[in-house]
């Protein structure tokens, strides 16, 4: 479990989504808009190709947020602003730092980054710890 001080970098949290990501993630979570599963209709609406349900990506910063804290029951509280699309079988980077603590709450800034480009920016979640 990470240390949970005001500037406390916590863990980064690497995943790189692989090429059926989307696919098993629309039968989850019963999205099944074409721009994330026909590869072909992505690319004729302007896409560079199918990409990620955007509640995905925010599952990653989620899931960042919950190791670093040492579990799922740790997560009080998750809210982000999108800010771009992110496309399959490259590497995203979870980036979190804590904020500030009060009464055994850390409040963290995060946000996720994939080739240069910001796909969440100002997430916020507060932690138990």
């Amino acid at each position: 479990m990470a240390t949970f001080e005001p500037g406390t970098e916590l863990p980064e949290l690497r995943v790189t989504p692989d090429r059926y990501v989307t696919v098993r993630y629309a039968g989850a979570s019963g999205d099944f808009n074409p721009i994330h599963i026909d590869e072909e209709f992505a690319k004729q609406v302007g896409l560079p190709g199918r990409i990620l349900h955007g509640l995905w990506t925010m599952a990653q910063v989620a899931r960042a947020e919950t190791e670093a804290a040492g579990g799922p029951h740790a997560l009080r509280r998750l809210s982000v602003t999108f800010r771009g699309m992110g496309v399959l079988e490259e590497e995203i980077t979870v980036k979190s730092t804590v904020r500030s603590v009060e009464d055994g709450v850390a409040h963290v800034d995060t946000e996720a980054w994939q080739a240069g480009t910001a796909l969440v920016r100002r997430g916020d979640a507060d932690l138990q710890v």
